[in-house]
């Protein structure tokens, strides 16, 4: 399996820790994936301001792997979202694609719609296997509860993004369930993270951070899991600043799907990067065996 990586501009600065987990995990599962330096931003900041801007910037990197012949994979829920929809109506609307091919032109570059776009959570659940996931772990987590947080865009709309249930998403929560760990039920889980606001209106973000982190704690949860940057900056990050301007709030921790899974895999620490997560979450070791 080879794909071209679409990684997120956040990460490299203020979220290594999911680029070296990611990385890790991917090799020691035997997936090859290249970075292509021509690779520019999706394009998602640009989607209410110049949606044409938006979509070249998509529809350049679409064409940019196709040229290499190789699918996209990306571990940003606002990544997929942007690249799913961007390829969908170029593929669904004529005038819109010739339009943008005219503007790849000067690159040297032709989106034909020949490439997939897949998430991470995808790779690992039906490219690699469940199956294969499970032989390769040589622990396990047992009595950790895990609250899994799906995010926004990897969901909807459902006719565009075609990933899992919008309602009843489960693929996500086999994915966990792999490590031994209990994804638990929890009302608030496809609920918005507030990401989208921060910046904006910080104080209505981080009501919507504390009813969701809330509710995972009433729930049982051990532990929050993301499989998004902006969902774990706002459980992570947010959640501090949270934590420390609302003394009602106790705190459930946010752990990245790579971090739980490598650790089960038998990788490194310092690979997946746990003490750079901002709340600790070093002591989720205790659950391994």
């Amino acid at each position: 399996m080879k794909y071209a990586i679409q990684r997120c501009c956040t990460t490299p600065v203020v979220l290594k820790q999911y680029e070296t987990s990611t990385n890790a995990v991917l090799k020691h599962l035997g997936v090859e994936f290249v970075d292509i330096k021509e690779f520019n931003c999706c394009g998602y900041p640009l989607k209410n301001i110049d949606n044409k801007a938006h979509m070249l910037c998509s529809a350049r990197n679409l064409a940019l792997a196709e040229r290499e012949n190789l699918d996209i994979l990306t571990f940003c829920n606002c990544c997929f979202g942007t690249l799913k929809r961007v390829n969908y109506y170029l593929g669904e609307e004529a005038p819109l694609r010739e339009e943008i091919n005219r503007a790849l032109a000067g690159d040297g570059l032709k989106y034909q719609g020949g490439v997939r776009v897949r998430h991470l959570l995808e790779v690992l659940y039906e490219d690699i296997g469940v199956d294969v996931i499970r032989e390769r772990c040589v622990k396990n987590f047992s009595g950790l509860k895990i609250a899994t947080h799906y995010g926004c865009h990897i969901l909807r709309p459902r006719e565009i993004i075609q990933f899992d249930n919008p309602i009843a998403p489960t693929i996500f929560d086999n994915l966990v369930q792999l490590t031994g760990a209990d994804s638990i039920p929890w009302s608030r889980k496809l609920d918005c993270c507030g990401s989208a606001i921060w910046g904006i209106d910080d104080t209505l973000s981080m009501d919507l951070v504390e009813k969701k982190v809330s509710d995972a704690r009433r729930s049982g949860a051990d532990y929050l899991c993301t499989a998004c940057p902006y969902c774990q900056l706002q459980f992570d990050t947010v959640q501090k600043i949270l934590v420390s301007e609302r003394d009602e709030v106790q705190p459930v921790p946010s752990i990245l799907f790579t971090q739980l899974l490598g650790l089960c895999l038998g990788l490194d620490d310092q690979a997946l990067g746990l003490e750079q997560n901002t709340l600790d979450v070093t002591g989720i070791t205790k659950f391994l065996q």
